[in-house]
């Protein structure tokens, strides 16, 4: 691999976040290590600031897990300090989520980002605690990932803060698609990164230090560019790119997620193949929906 400088300023965790696509060949039989590599690249040369991996957008709960650390090493060892790495590293039980929060670490991860256990899981003690000791056993900054919808346990303004008392937990990202709730975190001085595409400008404007995007895999040049614009308060311009972008922030969220991601990335030339069964891919009428979106964007 060709030796390519660091570009930006990445002493703190903030800006756009890719949360990356996995790439799979032979029809979703296995990782596409080279074409993850070439993306992150791609990504990284589009001025993107942070990727995270092993995310929902990267096919997580269709990831065995020695693919899931395979893919932090491969993400560790391209990016090389050229942007922040996330590391997703959940999981239902505290030993193994240590470990996978070690190994990630090991790898080069910048931050941890965790879900509480779901699935008939614990209340705020256990929630705690499970955080306390991946706390006490990994010293990497921890962002707690709030999304209760999907986990049964909502992490609200007034309970991450209880949680912030933890010495690594530094970060939430909350997808609770509830702009009042990125408002509420920021008012109280949270570094919240928001998780659902559509509120993304919204969050820049009330104040978040950054945002992920499923839709920076086909467009990251242009994020770039919105999150530049807000930090230097040229809102108007900010304005006019966003009204480009929504089309796709919205498409993601209310089409299938992961298919959307994948085909806009492979048709802006990230390519990373088809998601694994049992997710289908698009109908002819949902490509048709990417395609206009996709040109929306750049107009």
């Amino acid at each position: 691999m060709q030796s390519r400088k660091r570009r930006i300023d990445v002493s703190e965790l903030k800006g756009i976040c890719v949360p990356i696509c996995t790439p799979f060949k032979d029809n979703g039989a296995a990782l596409d290590e080279g074409a993850l590599g070439a993306n992150i690249d791609s990504l990284i040369d589009a001025g993107i600031h942070i990727i995270a991996v092993n995310g929902g957008t990267g096919e997580f709960p269709f990831l065995t897990e020695s693919e899931k650390r395979r893919i932090a090493e491969v993400a560790g060892k391209r990016i090389n300090g050229r942007a922040k790495l996330i590391v997703q590293t959940s999981a239902l039980r505290t030993e193994d989520a240590i470990e996978n929060s070690k190994h990630a670490s090991d790898a080069g991860a910048d931050t941890l980002l965790i879900l509480p256990p779901f699935f008939e899981g614990p209340g705020e003690p256990g929630v705690r605690y499970h955080y306390e000791q991946i706390s006490s056993a990994v010293n990497t900054p921890i962002m707690v990932y709030n999304i209760p919808q999907y986990t049964g346990f909502d992490i609200t303004p007034d309970v991450y803060k209880r949680f912030s008392e933890i010495d690594t937990v530094k970060y939430i990202k909350d997808s609770t698609s509830n702009m009042m709730r990125i408002d509420q975190l920021s008012a109280q001085g949270a570094r919240v990164f928001n998780g659902c595409d559509y509120l993304n400008f919204y969050s820049l404007l009330s104040g978040a230090p950054g945002v992920f995007t499923g839709s920076g895999n086909a467009v990251p040049q242009q994020l770039v560019r919105l999150y530049d614009l807000v930090q230097s308060k040229n809102l108007a311009e900010a304005t006019a790119l966003w009204l480009k972008l929504r089309p796709l922030s919205l498409l993601l969220w209310t089409a299938p997620f992961n298919p959307v991601a994948k085909a806009a990335s492979t048709k802006t030339g990230r390519p990373v193949g088809e998601c694994r069964l049992p997710v289908l891919p698009l109908t002819a009428e949902e490509v048709k929906l990417v395609d206009k979106a996709l040109a929306a964007a750049a107009a």
